[in-house]
């Protein structure tokens, strides 16, 4: 049967292993208006082969619109447009990285992340994690034993344990880097999406450096099927990527989608979209969490943005096993072992609370806690 859609949920599942927002989210209308802006300025470059790092006239906006949401000033040739974080993940390893070199990944860490580093037959290596974020002392002591080619983190309500790394992590974490010579990637696209205080300042603030490519997304903050984000980088970092392969031979990557979003930027819908999802997120994590104390189940750590729950469980349970009675009982989870590159974590699982609304959620979580033994 043809598959029509990314999503495909079965009839009768709440499924909280989706992570990826609700279609009532999509901004139908709001792109539909950035499409007329743009097609009526009468100007159809845009319908060319565009510039290796990206239109201009886009990263000038994005530019503006990122330094509004961080403490710090940021220019335009700082940033290469690609076709959403996945790509600019494999298009790094592609020109940083060697067959059989060591990454160093968050344990535990995005889980696709994971298949793109095996694409490219690197080997990662796992740091543990805590409630600051990445354990530098543990990650000083993995560089005496390793020379990696860099470190992949997600700094600001990391997928999937929502932990922010400290600012001071942060300092001593491109300090290291500098010592050592690897690459920093991060992955920062939940950094606008905060429901109470904003996290710290974005590693990019660190790109001038040399070590640090921060890379976003247009996916998390106005719609996936866009398939557009970007890399924030020192320009001689970017010079790289624009003279791979791929590049000099397509040109600069989604130049007709980043024509519209920088309608979409111009045109203040971003910012409006922006705000009506931290909203829209806040409330429907706030019913998850008082659910979830309800059942006297507690997060490990407690989400202030970002997609995700993380929840570990008694030791002796084993969530892959507890999937299959989970969907019996109609709702779905993501089992712990996904996100790490070493089997961990048979306790635990992630929930998302991006899809569905308050009711559904309420629900899912009832649904969880009647499978699960008394705590």
């Amino acid at each position: 049967m043809l598959n029509i859609t990314q999503t495909r949920i079965p009839k009768g599942v709440i499924d909280l292993g989706v992570g990826h927002p609700g279609p009532e989210l999509l901004p139908l209308d709001e792109l539909h208006q950035a499409a007329l802006h743009r097609f009526s300025r009468g100007d159809p470059s845009f319908l060319q082969y565009g510039a290796e790092p990206g239109d201009g006239y886009f990263r000038t906006e994005l530019a503006r619109f990122l330094s509004r949401h961080d403490p710090f000033e940021l220019e335009p040739d700082s940033l290469f447009i690609t076709n959403g974080v996945s790509q600019a993940l494999d298009l790094i390893c592609t020109v940083f990285t060697q067959p059989g070199q060591v990454v160093f990944v968050e344990e535990p860490t995005y889980f696709l992340s994971l298949g793109i580093f095996r694409d490219h037959r690197l080997e990662p290596v796992a740091i543990p994690t805590d409630q600051e974020g990445l354990n530098i002392e543990a990650l000083e002591a993995a560089l005496k034993r390793y020379r990696p080619a860099l470190l992949y983190t997600i700094p600001s309500f990391q997928n999937p344990t929502a932990t922010t790394l400290s600012p001071a992590r942060r300092k001593r974490l491109v300090e290291l880097s500098q010592e050592h010579d690897f690459l920093i990637v991060a992955d920062e696209v939940y950094q606008l999406l905060h429901y109470g205080p904003p996290p710290p300042p974005s590693l990019g603030r660190f790109a001038s450096s040399g070590s640090v490519l921060s890379l976003g997304s247009f996916s998390k903050i106005l719609a996936p099927g866009l398939r557009l984000g970007w890399i924030q980088a020192a320009p001689a970092r970017l010079q790289a990527l624009t003279q791979s392969g791929l590049v000099a031979s397509g040109g600069g990557l989604n130049p007709f989608t980043s024509a519209l979003v920088r309608s979409a930027l111009e045109l203040g819908l971003q910012e409006a979209h922006l705000n009506r999802l931290r909203e829209t997120y806040r409330s429907r994590l706030e019913a998850v969490l008082g659910a979830l104390s309800l059942h006297r189940l507690k997060p490990r750590y407690t989400p202030e943005g970002g997609y995700f729950v993380w929840l570990e469980l008694d030791r002796a349970l084993n969530t892959q096993v507890l999937l299959e009675q989970a969907l019996k009982a109609g709702v779905r989870f993501q089992p712990g072992p996904k996100f790490s590159s070493r089997g961990g974590f048979p306790h635990a699982l992630r929930l998302c609370f991006a899809y569905y609304d308050v009711p559904d959620l309420i629900e899912g979580v009832q649904r969880l806690a009647a499978i699960l033994p008394a705590p």
